[in-house]
């Protein structure tokens, strides 16, 4: 009985692995001004189990919506196209939580390349 158990345990903890490629992502968007001209360059990782949060400042679409992201996996780098062309624009910070497997080094965002090195 107690293997019997042990057997079916173990088969459904593996039967759980995702073990495919996948990469997930979700963003939150915070519009700051109407005007790109107080854009400020900076870019903050935060890794933790669950994946790796990235924060910075786009220059983006006023009507942008969170939908119109598209988030890649291209070898060992996450690829975000955010940016679409627009007459008028607003500054908004954006919180980018991506969960990926296998694990990546780089992330590219509109063509800008970071490596991506977990401090967990």
């Amino acid at each position: 009985m107690n293997k019997a158990t042990i057997f079916l345990l173990l088969f459904f903890v593996l039967a759980g692995c995702r073990n495919e490629p996948f990469v997930e992502h979700e963003i939150k968007m915070e519009k700051l001004s109407a005007d790109c001209n107080k854009l400020n360059p900076y870019f903050r990782m935060v890794s933790n189990f669950g994946g790796e949060r990235f924060e910075f400042e786009r220059c983006l679409a006023i009507d942008y919506n969170k939908q119109d992201a598209k988030v890649s996996r291209q070898g060992d780098t996450v690829v975000v196209q955010l940016s679409t062309p627009a007459s008028q624009k607003g500054l908004f910070k954006i919180t980018l939580d991506i969960d990926s497997y296998p694990r990546y080094n780089f992330i590219t965002i509109d063509g800008e390349t970071f490596r991506v090195v977990p401090s967990y």
